[in-house]
């Protein structure tokens, strides 16, 4: 069997039943599916890679992810992850701003940016321009807004745990992923400045800005420093400006993502948490960290 056939369900519903699984099975001629975790993941192998219109056929609109991946190489040796909306529960970005009174506004061309409809650069400073004068202690007011998503901890402490190195790289800003880094346990953390007077924030992001170009190029550097090919990296984001890195990664995965994402991404989480991509791996429950 070339290639697996993993079904994931949201922890909270766990409504992975057998007759699910079986009727996945037959619709794509696997063989015996392998128990991840009872009721919430298997992996079932097949020959080839799946027809995922059958996939979902079988699914019947279940809050259930289907991911497929090799055989092969499974487990991966670098990940890359975004922050806002996948590592987080939100857009720190947008909940700075409601200390404006902006968050609508400024909420507003972060959906577009994120949807490809706007230049991610131009946006950004937009946004960043808009908030010209705000105190600097709205970044801590915001910090204690910021939720991690259910599982993060998770598959960061099972991939490092396992030899992986792992990176947080995000169009935001430093002030919020260097503590996600931390609070997470990732390896190492690349974002933007947010420019202050020590007093206020000045407007201004500092340049360059990290976009969409330099994601990919940092998953292409972080891969090349080990030796590994792109097929040992996985990749994790959900807006447009991550759309590169999940392409060129062996296991891109668009997570709860914009549509241009979602409609493009060889792989998707739309229903579980970020647990998804470790089972995505061939791990099961009980080697999950954290």
């Amino acid at each position: 069997m070339n290639h697996v056939l993993t079904l994931v369900a949201n922890r909270s519903a766990m409504s992975l039943s057998p007759s699910v699984i079986a009727r996945a099975r037959d619709a794509v001629a696997g063989d015996t599916p392998v128990v991840l975790s009872e009721n919430e993941s298997v992996d079932i192998p097949v020959v080839a890679a799946p027809d995922m219109d059958a996939v979902r056929a079988a699914l019947d609109g279940a809050p259930i992810d289907a991911l497929v991946t090799a055989a092969a190489g499974r487990r991966k040796a670098l990940l890359v992850a975004d922050m806002d909306s996948t590592i987080v529960t939100g857009e720190t970005l947008d909940e700075l701003a409601d200390f404006a009174g902006l968050k609508a506004r400024i909420a507003a061309i972060t959906a577009r940016a994120m949807n490809g409809e706007l230049d991610f650069k131009a946006a950004l400073r937009e946004r960043v321009a808009m908030l010209r004068g705000l105190p600097v202690d709205a970044l801590e007011k915001t910090w204690q807004r910021v939720r991690l998503t259910p599982g993060a901890r998770e598959l960061v402490a099972t991939m490092r745990a396992h030899g992986a190195y792992t990176a947080l790289v995000s169009g935001g800003f430093s002030f919020f992923t260097s503590r996600v880094a931390a609070l997470v346990g990732f390896d190492m953390h690349r974002s933007n400045e947010l420019l202050d007077d020590g007093a206020t924030l000045t407007g201004c992001v500092g340049e360059p800005i990290l976009d969409r170009d330099t994601k990919l190029e940092t998953l292409k550097r972080l891969a090349a420093e080990r030796g590994l090919p792109m097929s040992a990296a996985l990749a994790v984001g959900d807006g447009a400006n991550d759309l590169d890195m999940l392409l060129a990664a062996g296991l891109g995965v668009a997570f709860r993502a914009k549509p241009i994402v979602a409609a493009q991404a060889r792989a998707r989480v739309d229903h579980a948490d970020l647990r998804a991509l470790l089972f995505a791996q061939g791990y099961r429950r009980e080697d999950i960290v954290g």
